[in-house]
């Protein structure tokens, strides 16, 4: 059982390699040694534990009685299996967080697109050692000595 359920969750070691930076490496090993042991140590196990011989122990135990009462209290033992409260919860952030990384895809295309305009514009722009001023104010309007130094030519006073 427990082989059965190692298997259902496996971790994809490559493609977690993949995404981690230099700094981390040596982190990253020691969790991939750690979780390998592990798991070795867990196919190591039998599907099923080893049937515990009551009849040994009635021959061997002086105090009769005891062992049929540890018998009757091992039969009678349930251990319960954690119940998964967790996966949920990871499993809807998952979702949250794949619709956050497709709304910045699209927001990143959108500004992909706009630099690409932006790149066309500075490659077919006439070379600055080439441009007037009066080239230079209509590639760059925000750039115009008007707004600048509204004043202009005038110095402010302040330059004075």
């Amino acid at each position: 059982m427990a082989g059965r359920r190692l298997a259902l969750k496996s971790v994809d070691w490559v493609a977690f390699a993949e995404r981690i930076s230099p700094s981390q490496k040596s982190m990253f090993n020691a969790l991939k040694t750690r979780s390998d042991a592990i798991a070795a140590k867990l196919t190591s196990l039998p599907e099923t534990p080893v049937a515990i011989d009551w009849s040994y122990y009635r021959s061997t135990v002086a105090k009769a009685g005891i062992v049929d009462e540890f018998e009757k209290k091992f039969k009678a033992l349930q251990i319960p299996e954690p119940v998964d409260t967790q996966t949920s919860a990871i499993n809807s952030q998952e979702v949250a967080t794949n619709e956050l990384a497709l709304a910045f895809i699209k927001t990143s295309k959108e500004r992909i697109t706009e630099y690409e305009q932006e790149l066309k514009k500075f490659t077919n722009m006439i070379p600055f050692d080439e441009m007037t001023l009066q080239d230079l104010s209509e590639v760059f309007p925000e750039a115009t000595m008007e707004k600048l130094h509204p004043l202009w030519p005038y110095r402010p006073i302040s330059d004075v």
